[in-house]
């Protein structure tokens, strides 16, 4: 038998973590980026 969850947990923390890194990092780079003042959605 294949004990599924052994790999889906140690996967959604790494899920959870990168997507977490991705939208820190979107929501600075909106409030810093000079640029993109303009171009409010």
């Amino acid at each position: 038998q294949f004990a599924w969850w052994l790999s889906l947990f140690p996967g959604l923390a790494i899920l959870i973590t990168v997507l977490g890194y991705n939208l820190l990092g979107e929501g600075l780079r909106d409030l810093l980026d000079p640029k993109n003042k303009n171009l409010k959605k």
